[in-house]
């Protein structure tokens, strides 16, 4: 649609007094000065507008979402915890349990097994993974990593090493969903 010209008086008065009831502050302030209300015989002065970077998350990875980032900060915070079979933390967990108190801590409810987390989400390309992915490993289902990037996972991995990064790659990488 083109653009259609305000000159009219009427037009121009009737805008404004529209435009009155709100108060315009920084960019948006600098675009009505520029051109959205043509023939207009005052300018507005735009205040400056500070950019800041948003906080750098705890983990230095940068998820997709509020929710997948908080999961993964989590997760993270946890590398060089115990092992347990059917740990939920805060001083040792199982794999499922990592990945559900992670979630749990964004928000997000995840089933306690493994083998049930499989069912959650929507399924996601080994290709298309995003930091906060949830990736799945052996068949039948009997392990779960959440995917933090660059080819690389955070789990519950065994009483050996306890929690701890590692590739995505590691025998058994069944499939991937995201569930948040």
């Amino acid at each position: 649609m083109a653009p259609t010209s305000m000159t009219s008086p009427s037009t121009t008065t009737g805008l404004r007094s529209r435009l009155g009831r709100f108060v315009f502050t920084g960019a948006a302030a600098a675009a009505l000065a520029v051109g959205v209300l043509p023939g207009a015989t005052g300018t507005a002065q735009a205040a400056p507008v500070a950019v800041t970077d948003a906080p750098a998350p705890s983990s230095g990875i940068v998820a997709p979402t509020p929710a997948t980032q908080t999961a993964v900060d989590h997760a993270m915070a946890q590398v060089g915890d115990a092992y347990a079979y059917g740990g939920n933390g805060p001083s040792a967990y199982d794999c499922s349990g990592l990945t559900q108190q992670s979630f749990a801590a964004a928000g997000v409810e995840l089933p306690r097994r493994s083998a049930d987390q499989a069912a959650v989400g929507t399924p996601v390309d080994r290709a298309a993974l995003q930091p906060g992915d949830l990736v799945f490993y052996y068949s039948p289902v009997s392990h779960v990593a959440i995917y933090i990037g660059d080819g690389q996972v955070v789990h519950a991995l065994n009483s050996d090493t306890g929690v701890v990064t590692g590739s995505v790659d590691m025998p058994g990488y069944q499939f991937a969903r995201r569930v948040a």
